[in-house]
């Protein structure tokens, strides 16, 4: 949805370098790699959880797991976007049992992606901890939720939206940034 009103806000570069230095602080804050998981939120959180246990791989030398999440049964909104939810698979191929996670979403907007997450990953099982990791904060928060690790701090207007394109996904890294059409197309 390119449209004239769009800014690119990170390219193929940034979006490396930021999921590199995302991959360090996490890396630091655990003292290394011991019993870290990551779970994406599907869909882009996934792609940024592969990235960031590849990069840990890169400097660890660890094989760290992914897991990817479907939260479309958690969220609180479910009876307003549609009868029949497209329900996506969750895969988690190990316990998350007093795994330290680092749950991974692409934009964190209101929280209430995160929370559904949250309630998903608990219905799972008990980890030691949950911290967040996103690519882009963009702040007007509706829950008291707060990222651990943060690739961007983006200060948006309510009508503006964020795409975030991989590579895997889209066929090109980016991130932009463009205003919602106020006549619906």
């Amino acid at each position: 949805m390119e449209n004239s009103g769009s800014n690119i806000i990170m390219d193929k570069n940034d979006v490396d370098r930021t999921l590199t230095r995302i991959a360090h602080e996490i890396w630091e804050r655990n003292r290394g790699a011991e019993n870290i998981a990551f779970i994406g939120i599907r869909k882009r959180g996934v792609t940024i959880a592969k990235r960031l246990s590849a990069k840990l791989k890169e400097f660890e030398d660890a094989e760290i797991p992914v897991g990817a999440l479907d939260i479309n049964l958690y969220r609180d909104d479910l009876s307003e976007i549609a009868s029949q939810p497209i329900l996506k698979q969750t895969e988690i191929p190990f316990s998350i049992k007093d795994q330290k996670i680092i749950l991974c979403d692409d934009v964190l907007y209101t929280g209430r992606t995160v929370r559904a997450a949250l309630d998903a990953i608990i219905d799972l099982g008990r980890p030691k901890v949950i911290r967040l990791a996103v690519l882009i904060d963009r702040g007007f928060r509706q829950l008291p939720i707060q990222p651990n690790f943060v690739g961007k701090n983006v200060t948006a207007e309510k009508g503006e939206l964020f795409e975030v394109f991989f590579e895997e996904d889209d066929g090109k890294d980016e991130v932009i940034i463009s205003r919602e059409p106020l006549d619906g197309t």
